[in-house]
């Protein structure tokens, strides 16, 4: 996938974003996840990263928290339906 983007998390959360294969999101939420703790963790170890990326870090864990919720409800209607 072709994204242009600063950060390798950027791009990760951009493929779990932008996949429509339900049954595929959720490793990709993984790796966004993974991605983003793992640049929070070389912040830590160098007293840094800008406020603005630590910002969009903390925004776009959110926005993965609403997709597995979104991704949950989905599951849920494919074991009931």
């Amino acid at each position: 996938m072709d994204i242009k983007t600063k950060y390798r998390w950027q791009e990760l959360y951009a493929i779990a974003l932008l996949e429509t294969d339900w049954s595929k999101i959720e490793g990709y939420i993984q790796a966004a996840e993974n991605g983003m703790r793992a640049r929070l963790h070389e912040f830590s170890m160098n007293h840094g990263g800008t406020p603005e990326e630590n910002q969009a870090i903390e925004d776009s864990l959110i926005g993965l928290d609403v997709l597995r919720k979104e991704v949950a409800t989905w599951q849920a209607s494919q074991r009931t339906g």
